[in-house]
């Protein structure tokens, strides 16, 4: 699948997901279209993208909603595009299901996160402090910590990723949710660096100018295709997956590592944030 794109993987989850819903089997649907079943599985998995009037005789023959038939022959526009840029709901939950996908395939996950504990690393209070005082709706935060848990799965599961994370030194001084949520963040951190498959390293607020400055990321590389940045701020969201674009993060992540402390000295440092953190209780 070297040719598939986060919006093309985006796009063929919601077309998998509305056939499964309607009842239909993978090769009923292809004879229902008057194609092959291997045409279909490869639109669902994101390998080929479907015409966006392919993606309306898809949603025709199972009964999909108008809004929903909307929504995904636009996205089915121009889905091997250099980026994806997504501004408001529903893409942006679309995006979030892809980043799941994502995550789930990778074998390398490298995040920069200069200013908060990375989503990955993430304890249900933690995250539900941020999005309480980030004024999500309150009938969505528990769906939103949940997700946010579940994509635990992608350091846990039984052929997990390599996950390097950089943490910026002021994420370990933060109150967010309280001197005790922040503790418990902090131990959750400790407990994670312990994992054979997980490298911690904190950079130091006293460093020169490094990529990280410039904003969080993250970049998930697999054994079979091209790697994926993502990017994402308070309200968008973009996935990258052009060479020379994903090549200017990769070598970002290599001037990060350079000034950014040794995983021995990240774990002493983050010790000594839960005693103050401890002592502000």
């Amino acid at each position: 699948m070297a040719g598939t794109t986060p919006k093309a993987r985006a796009l063929g989850a919601e077309l998998r997901r509305a056939r499964e819903e309607s009842g239909l089997g993978l090769r009923q649907l292809a004879a229902k279209l008057g194609t092959s079943h291997a045409t279909v599985s490869r639109w669902e998995n994101g390998a080929r993208s479907p015409k966006p009037e392919d993606v309306a005789a898809y949603l025709a023959k199972v009964d999909a909603s108008a809004e929903l038939r909307a929504e995904l022959v636009e996205l089915a526009r121009d889905p091997d595009g250099s980026h994806w840029l997504s501004v408001g709901m529903p893409d942006q939950h679309r995006q979030l299901a892809a980043l799941l996908e994502i995550e789930r395939e990778a074998t390398k996950i490298t995040t920069v996160s200069p200013l908060l504990v990375p989503g990955l690393l993430q304890t249900a209070d933690y995250a539900r402090a941020i999005m309480t005082v980030g004024e999500v709706p309150n009938d969505e935060i528990d769906m939103r910590v949940a997700v946010r848990l579940g994509r635990r799965d992608a350091i846990l599961r039984k052929d997990a990723a390599e996950l390097r994370a950089f943490i910026g030194e002021p994420v370990l001084y933060q109150l967010i949710g309280g001197s005790s949520v922040m503790a418990d963040q902090l131990r959750a951190l400790l407990k994670c660096s312990e994992m054979p498959n997980v490298e911690l390293r904190v950079i130091p607020m006293r460093s020169e100018w490094h990529p990280g400055l410039e904003g969080p990321f993250s970049l998930d590389e697999f054994e079979d295709r091209g790697p994926v940045v993502q990017l994402e701020n308070r309200v968008s969201a973009l996935f990258l997956h052009e060479p020379d674009e994903v090549g200017a993060y990769v070598h970002a992540v290599d001037k990060i590592a350079a000034v950014a402390m040794s995983q021995a000295e990240s774990v002493e440092l983050i010790g000594d944030a839960i005693g103050r953190t401890e002592k502000a209780r």
